[in-house]
């Protein structure tokens, strides 16, 4: 229960990942505030968190589109009305947007999806971060993913809205290290959730060959499991990841059950940060 007593909001939370996220954070003790665009997923969603839910936990549910920002605006009050303070803030809210070649891409479609993982995750840290500036305390966690780390042929919009969500991250990182404000992002890994399932929908032709031929293959084996980046999501929303910010934490990847250990040496280094790469990092010469 190391998230007794905290009170989290979380965006995209109606389905997959957001409500696994969800279902652990009440695990563990926290008060949750979920909002998503459908409020039918979502009521279910609320149903089955207060049926796992102590006593003295709450739960409730809002109907929210995190794209537009009066929306996220409204959603942020109301958890702070309901709760009186917000300890957690995940941005998990997320879509793929169009597939394809850039030259085919609808550019309605490609902003909405920068509206979505984007301006998104802006919004809800810019209307939030006052709030915890004023406790002295919170935790932030921006959900990114495979598309921050290596370039994603075909799903453009996706691939660059979740790197700038990192830079984000790192960024407002910095500006909140003063304030006792931990911002993170995490990559989760491949995941079976309706992402997945509009990749099998779109087909090689749109998403290439090879992602077509990869998500065939996570889906046969069945993906990263949601509840292992869900985890991690509770381990940087606990006292446990006090002073790690500023880092893109891999759910499949990277030891973050002992990353408390690290601490100190993760503090000033560039470790699981977005850099630029010179030759001289790669034993080459080319000065």
């Amino acid at each position: 229960m190391i998230l007794k007593d905290r009170n989290a909001l979380i965006t995209g939370a109606s389905q997959g990942f957001g409500e696994a996220i969800a279902t652990e954070f009440v695990k563990n003790g926290a008060s949750v505030a979920i909002c998503a665009r459908d409020l039918d997923k979502l009521a279910q969603v609320e149903k089955k968190l207060k049926g796992i839910a102590q006593k003295e936990q709450r739960i409730i549910a809002i109907k929210s589109d995190i794209s537009v920002e009066n929306d996220v605006k409204k959603f942020i009050d109301k958890g702070i009305e309901f709760f009186g303070k917000i300890d957690i803030f995940v941005n998990n809210a997320g879509i793929y947007g169009p597939k394809g070649p850039i030259e085919n891409v609808d550019s309605a479609e490609w902003e909405k999806a920068i509206g979505v993982n984007l301006m998104g995750t802006f919004y809800c840290c810019k209307h939030i971060i006052g709030h915890m500036k004023k406790n002295k305390y919170g935790k932030i966690i921006n959900l990114s993913g495979g598309g921050a780390t290596s370039p994603l042929p075909f799903i453009s919009a996706y691939a660059a809205s979740k790197a700038a969500v990192v830079r984000l991250t790192e960024t407002i990182a910095c500006e909140c290290r003063e304030f006792n404000i931990d911002v993170n992002a995490v990559a989760p890994g491949a995941l079976n959730t309706r992402l997945l399932e509009e990749v099998l929908a779109a087909g090689p032709k749109q998403v290439s060959e090879s992602f077509y031929n990869k998500a065939i293959k996570q889906k046969q084996e069945g993906g990263v499991p949601l509840d292992l980046g869900a985890s991690l999501c509770v381990f940087l929303a606990s006292t446990e990841s006090d002073c790690i910010t500023g880092r893109l934490i891999s759910a499949k990847w990277d030891p973050w059950k002992n990353l408390e250990k690290y601490r100190d040496e993760l503090d000033g280094s560039d470790i699981y940060t977005l850099r630029r790469i010179v030759p001289e990092e790669r034993g080459k010469k080319w000065s």
